[in-house]
């Protein structure tokens, strides 16, 4: 049984949750996220609140579906209010970045330089080596720091490379003198 699904989800003001042949949609203040549902999960909106329950209790994956449809629609909930944001911190001697319309520039220590496609939805801003991505899909936030960071993953022994704030890298003793 899922612990997270079983309590209902609150509906906050200036807020509306609909569901409409198979699509949830989530509307705010900071924009609209919809998504597709299977019918294994019941979701019942009502006043203030959305509750889901699985459509078959003897099925695995209704029940695997029930908890994971209640993140989806709190996720989706808190993006339309407060939004997401993740922040990456670029290490190194001549690597930087910088936003141009709609792609970020990336100096990576590459013969040529890195040029990453900014998806419609997201903000991106880049101050000196920091990096912060934000928009209300908590999905396409982690998706695209995820790919940006990939780009040059830190490396053990300088710690040079693309990390999350607050991200501790473990690093490596190297060589050592004879």
């Amino acid at each position: 049984m899922s612990r997270i699904a079983k309590l209902p989800i609150p509906i906050p003001e200036k807020t509306t949750v609909t569901l409409d042949g198979g699509v949830l949609t989530v509307a705010g203040p900071k924009g609209t996220l919809a998504r597709a549902v299977k019918n294994d999960v019941v979701i019942l909106i009502d006043a203030g609140t959305v509750t889901l329950k699985p459509r078959n209790e003897n099925d695995i994956f209704s029940r695997a579906l029930w908890g994971t449809y209640a993140s989806h629609v709190k996720n989706m909930i808190a993006g339309v209010n407060t939004g997401y944001a993740k922040k990456l911190i670029l290490e190194g001697v001549g690597f930087k970045s910088d936003v141009k319309g709609t792609d970020l520039n990336l100096a990576l220590g590459f013969s040529h330089g890195v040029v990453v496609p900014i998806p419609t939805g997201l903000t991106v801003t880049a101050e000196k080596n920091n990096i912060t991505i934000s928009g209300i899909d908590k999905e396409m936030v982690g998706q695209f720091a995820a790919k940006v960071r990939a780009m040059k993953k830190p490396e053990p022994y300088k710690g040079k490379g693309f990390r999350y704030e607050g991200e501790v890298i473990r690093r490596k003793q190297g060589k050592k003198a004879a």
